[in-house]
């Protein structure tokens, strides 16, 4: 969430950042919204502070025998205490009206970020490995694994409905050991802390991390008015919500693996075939919660985490700076990793890292104690990255000729001393 105060001191820079957002100017319509809510709350401190005052006025009145002066200040009392209520309301709803509007604004993109409206205007910020060359044709994931018995969506979708996959055997086995694989690296190498969070969620942890309420539709929500986790960003950022931190102790870094759930809402027709884009998966991910000098920092190292899987997976990739139109709602810089997919001869997200800055800590009300006084700490989240994406890429960057698949080597040590996966007819 943005600061109203900057706002009313900076409106033509939060138009400007709108505008390279491709959304409307706003800063005319919520400064109003706040002058008014400020005129009510001015009301208020009056109105109360003259039925005080009058209050007073009819004893003294009283005492020196001045009953017709009483008489009329009882009557200016009476008529406070009618009016009150009334605008006790309107400054309610005024002040509920501006926090929606201001809960409803994106986040200020940094001015690094290129300027753009779609992800054809995103730039290449580096591109590592090569793309692996092969004498046979490249198969898609889900003709691999359908041939191999190993990747089932006819039965999937009869128990769950589209965009399910049930994944049997070695394969179950190979994303499990690519998730173990990315905890460890990430607790052991990478210094992050792990942690086995809430899949289930409050209103206010969605609203702090900025799913709520702008993004309803996306989300699954239980009978009880919780919340499925989108992601493990979610409750890994709301560990600090509502608490003063030593900034002696930051950085704080967390991971989880964990499953996340998407409704996908805007996605009709998008990758309807295989495992890319599923209301259910696995996703390893990074959260780190930083005071303001180092959040930019931050954000190039959890970038570089992240990378670092690919790297030993031995996978080619992309790493793609987000311009201003396809960057997230609570970003304010973002870094896309993009695998290469031969089955596809296309390059897919696979991770997206962003820095946040304080964006979501006032949405939490999360702060640190600094020199120079109480600030709300700044925020980052990636994935570290998402498994089932990863399971694809191992699969058609490691195909044989044969069908085959061969297990990269970090991934040996999880495998129960399997290095090739294939049918067992």
């Amino acid at each position: 969430m943005l600061d109203i105060k900057w706002i009313r001191d900076n409106p033509e820079a939060l138009d400007a950042a709108l505008a390279k957002r491709g959304a409307a100017p706003v800063s005319a319509d919520i400064i109003s919204l706040d002058e008014k809510r400020r005129g009510l709350v001015q009301t208020l401190q009056d109105m109360q502070a003259r039925r005080n005052s009058a209050s007073k006025d009819i004893g003294a009145a009283m005492a020196a025998g001045e009953k017709d002066r009483a008489e009329a200040l009882k009557a200016e009392v009476a008529t406070l205490k009618t009016a009150f209520p009334a605008a006790q309301d309107d400054e309610r709803n005024t002040s509920a009206a501006l926090a929606d509007a201001l809960s409803r604004l994106p986040n200020i993109p940094m001015d690094d970020v290129p300027v753009g409206t779609s992800e054809d205007d995103n730039v290449v910020a580096r591109v590592v490995g090569e793309k692996p060359t092969w004498n046979h044709a490249a198969k898609e994931h889900f003709e691999l694994g359908e041939a191999l018995g190993f990747m089932d969506f006819e039965t999937a979708g009869k128990i769950a409905g589209s965009r399910f996959t049930i994944l049997r055997g070695p394969l179950a086995r190979l994303e499990r050991a690519l998730g173990q694989f990315m905890l460890d690296l990430h607790i052991d190498t990478h210094g992050y802390t792990e942690v086995q969070p809430p899949l289930l969620v409050r209103d206010d942890a969605m609203f702090g991390t900025g799913q709520l309420p702008k993004f309803t539709e996306d989300l699954f929500r239980t009978t009880d008015d919780r919340w499925l986790i989108p992601t493990a960003e979610v409750p890994l950022t709301n560990m600090v919500r509502e608490q003063i931190l030593d900034e002696a102790k930051l950085p704080l870094r967390f991971t989880a693996l964990t499953p996340c759930f998407r409704s996908e809402a805007g996605s009709a027709g998008r990758d309807t075939r295989g495992m890319l884009r599923q209301h259910q998966f696995m996703k390893c991910e990074l959260v780190s919660i930083t005071a303001a000098e180092t959040a930019i920092d931050e954000h190039e190292r959890m970038t570089a985490c992240a990378e670092e899987i690919l790297k030993r997976l031995g996978l080619h990739y992309r790493v793609m700076a987000l311009c201003t139109g396809d960057m997230g709602f609570g970003a304010r810089k973002t870094y896309d990793l993009e695998v290469w997919l031969p089955g596809q001869a296309a390059y897919r997200e696979i991770s997206s890292c962003s820095v946040c800055g304080d964006f979501q800590g006032r949405r939490m009300n999360a702060r640190y104690r600094s020199e120079d006084g109480l600030k709300f700490v700044h925020t980052l989240n990636g994935s570290g990255v998402a498994t089932g994406r990863a399971l694809i890429a191992v699969m058609e960057n490691y195909q044989n000729e044969d069908g085959s698949i061969t297990v990269p080597d970090v991934l040996l040590p999880y495998m129960g001393g399997l290095t090739r996966i294939e049918t067992s007819n």
